[in-house]
């Protein structure tokens, strides 16, 4: 999806003020308040929602919703930076400080639920970037999005680092009432001093597990994704049990640990923070990550073995495969098929052809590879 290629066609776009890149379907905005300083938001009207995970891709879904693209979470090692690049936009501070904000999201996601080629499938949301960053504070197109998917009765899974999911915790009781609904949190390591230079815009780790322990609270299950485990700096055994502990004392019904993959785009953005903060790393990330964007396998596996060792011992183990329950509609079109809304990832051994991207546009959303759905 180029920015030629988010024209609207509706007598909004044509009316709308001067937009990025002479494209009526985009209006830029910048907010002087503390939280917003530095960033622009590119408004546009989408002309799709739900999008189609390729085929060839192993997640445990078909389909995700993706409200914004570019991450004000910052994080250093974030494989979506790439996406960036399809809008003609830095991957680096671009990625950071660029916010494409889809503001017609909730009415379009009704729109494609309600059609009659919608079959009531599994819809995966923060599987590209954080559906629930700091921009969702001033745009609030959430709580939209998840009243049209619990009208319509419709499974969904949600994967976080945000502690703005709590502001829709009745929407998101009253959406697992009548349908199967996952939320993940992602929780690397708790090393507090790691977390203020890899993922600066981020709530604390502990916030987040905060999150997690609130959400079983209110009889919301919630598992975390343990994720990223970065090589050098927080996978020794003993920050791996400190993780794991805090993890099961929030509550967590699962933990799925997945080590750091560099794909490009991230891999230069990763590298060059590494040479300023750690560059003592440098040529040990070179020779780890030679073969290409991901880690070894006998690396993943340790990984993968402590954690689940680990998780055994504090009373926390892997989710479990399942499916959604099957529901009677509220609403046309809204049951189908049992779609895997309880599927796990444990750490993936995936190859980077398998997941060598061609141009996205949306649809194409779908390496998320640190993803566990519940």
């Amino acid at each position: 999806m180029r920015w030629d290629e988010l024209r609207d066609t509706d007598e909004h776009s044509r009316t709308a003020a001067p937009a990025l890149f002479g494209t009526s379907a985009v209006t830029s905005r910048t907010f002087d308040t503390p939280e917003f300083r530095g960033m622009t938001f590119h408004e546009v009207r989408a002309r799709s929602l739900v999008n189609r995970v390729p085929g060839a891709s192993r997640m445990p879904f078909e389909w995700t919703v993706n409200p914004y693209r570019g991450c004000s979470h910052a994080c250093v090692y974030c494989f979506a930076r790439r996406t960036h690049s399809y809008l003609d936009l830095d991957t680096g501070e671009g990625f950071d400080s660029q916010i494409v904000v889809k503001v017609n999201a909730p009415e379009l996601l009704r729109k494609e639920l309600s059609s009659s080629r919608w079959r009531g499938q599994h819809i995966a949301m923060g599987t590209n970037v954080d559906c629930y960053q700091r921009a969702e504070g001033r745009y609030r197109l959430m709580p939209g999005i998840l009243t049209a998917l619990r009208d319509y009765a419709n499974p969904f899974s949600i994967l976080t680092k945000g502690t703005l999911i709590l502001r829709d915790l009745d929407l998101l009781r009253s959406a697992a009432a009548i349908a199967d609904v996952g939320i993940s949190v992602s929780v690397g390591f708790t090393d507090e001093e790691l977390w203020r230079t890899v993922e600066p815009g981020t709530p604390a780790p502990q916030r987040r597990l905060d999150v997690v322990r609130t959400l079983a609270q209110h009889g919301i299950p919630c598992g975390v994704l343990m994720a990223p485990v970065i090589p050098f700096l927080g996978d020794s055994p003993a920050q791996l049990r400190t993780t794991v502990r805090a993890i099961a004392a929030a509550g967590a019904t699962s933990v799925t640990p997945l080590a750091l993959h560099l794909r490009p785009g991230a891999r230069e953005w990763y590298f060059r923070w590494l040479h300023q903060h750690h560059p003592q790393l440098v040529r040990h990330y070179e020779a780890l990550y030679s073969g290409g964007a991901y880690a070894p396998k006998w690396y993943q596996r340790r990984i993968t073995r402590q954690v689940h060792e680990l998780a055994a011992e504090y009373g926390v183990g892997p989710s479990t495969s399942g499916a959604a329950r099957r529901i009677e509609p509220a609403a046309p079109n809204s049951s189908g098929g049992a779609v895997p809304g309880g599927a796990q990832l444990d750490a993936p051994e995936l190859d980077d052809a398998e997941l060598d991207d061609p141009e996205l546009d949306d649809a194409g959303e779908n390496h998320c590879t640190q993803l566990t759905l519940l």
